[in-house]
């Protein structure tokens, strides 16, 4: 292949990257702050909110599974004229971007059996949106192009905007906060305002950037029409196909690597307060105190998002050299090596030791978090990189390509993962007693910091498991893609 004329040049990489970054913005807002938007606006109906919203959540997310094989089969089967992917990118973009903003809405209920019924309509609702923009999104991985290497460029770029968009709404909220505070003054609005006006720059913000993978990016991949898959082929396709069943597996087992995403706000309540910090709160709170849960959510996990980019960028060029086998082994047993040290340290703390708020809890986490952070580059990266060589790999096998049902079942993965992390997460935030005027206790600090770090470093170990029995290597990836092109060049030559 001649590397001066790429069929994906870096240009058109970071396109997609960026087309990624717009749709994980509306995910990244839903995780971050969904619950404690209820939170804010309606635990005083329920007092125990989160335990409900917990059950909701996940419910809602294993009913819009349902959803992946059938846009999965609805991929494979389509014959649209703008290809495979990109035209299911265009019909998934307002979906999600207008039931995000919905979910933000405030809604005075006088009942809370009514409020509840509204939040589980609304979040199967948007989870199947979600299912509906994931799939092509990720999908289109694969038909970028048919070398591998610019495809892992192309993933790696996308793996890194991808983590930034789901950290960007903590910064995006407080960015409205202080554009509010300057323009009527500070907490001269009621909390609903700056959620509703983030959602709604998101409508805009993030479905300009996602419709850039379909205005921008072409299909460079023709892949073959499936037969029409149904749920319980999906799951053959699991029993069959070990490779894509391993990627399965180590979600399912590593479900709880996410949770600190989903809790990091009522981490940073719990484990912070709040603080004032100097040249800080100057900037963002005008003077006053930074609160981790409205104008600083970013606060508890500044040093985490630095680390973790850094091993997101890192993580590409590591792969390169060891593989995805090796890569992702020896990022799992750090991850759990320093997690549970770090879940150690703070739980033995003493009750009354300065670490467990303020300005002094702020540097301690700030330390901790940052050698955390580094386990979480390979959870985005290497699954879309070992779904699109599968893919390869079938065809290599059988002369058929399945990336709708393939990138389906890494969706439904992803989605069941997340759904027990969050609602896990969410779960132990309920028990611990935290809430909107709870009293702050060392007990309830532990149990958040397990939930925050501990289980996470344990499911980084769990989730490793499986890929001891990963078996496309480099050896088989060379080969793979020698016999394809030689295929795909004899193919092309008949239809002269």
């Amino acid at each position: 292949m001649d590397k001066k004329q790429p069929i994906l040049p870096f240009k058109s990489a970071l396109i997609y990257a960026i087309g990624i970054f717009g749709v994980q913005l509306f995910i990244g807002y839903i995780n971050s702050f969904q619950t404690e938007f209820y939170n804010k606006m309606y635990s005083g109906l329920d007092a125990n909110i989160f335990s409900v919203v917990a059950v909701i959540i996940l419910v809602a997310k294993i009913i819009s599974c349902i959803a992946d094989p059938i846009f999965g089969a609805l991929i494979d089967r389509s014959h649209l004229k703008g290809g495979k992917m990109r035209p299911f990118v265009l019909m998934s973009a307002f979906p999600i971007a207008v039931l995000t903003t919905l979910m933000f809405v405030f809604i005075d209920f006088s009942n809370k059996y009514v409020m509840y019924v509204y939040i589980t309509v609304t979040t199967v609702l948007w989870n199947v949106a979600m299912t509906f923009a994931d799939i092509p999104s990720q999908g289109m991985l694969a038909l970028l192009s048919p070398n591998p290497e610019e495809r892992n460029v192309a993933a790696g770029l996308a793996n890194t905007f991808k983590s930034i968009a789901l950290a960007a709404p903590g910064v995006f909220v407080t960015v409205v906060m202080m554009i509010l505070d300057a323009v009527k003054g500070q907490g001269n609005y009621p909390d609903k305002t700056y959620y509703l006006l983030t959602a709604l720059l998101f409508l805009v913000l993030g479905t300009g950037l996602y419709l850039l993978i379909y205005f921008k990016n072409k299909e460079a991949v023709v892949s073959t029409s499936s037969n029409a898959v149904s749920f319980k082929e999906m799951f053959v396709e699991l029993k069959n196909n070990k490779m894509i069943r391993i990627v399965f597996l180590t979600f399912m087992l590593g479900f709880a690597r996410n949770m600190a995403m989903g809790i990091c706000i009522q981490a940073g309540g719990a484990l912070i307060g709040k603080v004032y910090f100097p040249l800080l709160s100057d900037i963002f709170a005008a003077g006053g105190e930074l609160d981790p849960t409205s104008n600083a959510t970013w606060l508890i996990g500044i040093t985490s998002a630095v680390t973790s980019m850094i091993s997101i960028v890192v993580v590409p060029i590591i792969n390169k050299k060891w593989g995805e086998k090796k890569t992702f082994i020896v990022f799992a047993i750090y991850g759990f090596a320093i997690s549970f040290a770090c879940m150690l340290f703070y739980v033995l703390l003493p009750s009354d030791s300065a670490l467990r708020g303020g300005l002094p809890a702020v540097w301690a986490h700030w330390v901790m978090l940052a050698l955390i952070g580094f386990m979480f580059g390979p959870h985005g990266y290497l699954p879309m990189v070992m779904t699109s060589d599968i893919c390869d790999y079938n065809e290599w096998k059988t002369g058929e390509r399945h990336e709708g049902v393939c990138f389906a079942i890494l969706s439904m993965s992803n989605k069941i993962s997340n759904a027990l992390s969050v609602a896990v997460g969410i779960l132990f935030v309920g028990i611990s007693g935290y809430n909107a005027t709870a009293e702050i206790t060392p007990k309830m600090q532990n149990i958040i910091y397990v939930a925050y770090v501990g289980l996470p470093g344990i499911a980084c170990l769990l989730s490793m498991i499986p890929m001891l029995f990963y078996k496309i290597d480099a050896v088989t990836k060379a080969q793979m893609h020698a016999d394809l092109s030689e295929k795909r060049k004899q193919a092309a030559e008949q239809t002269l």
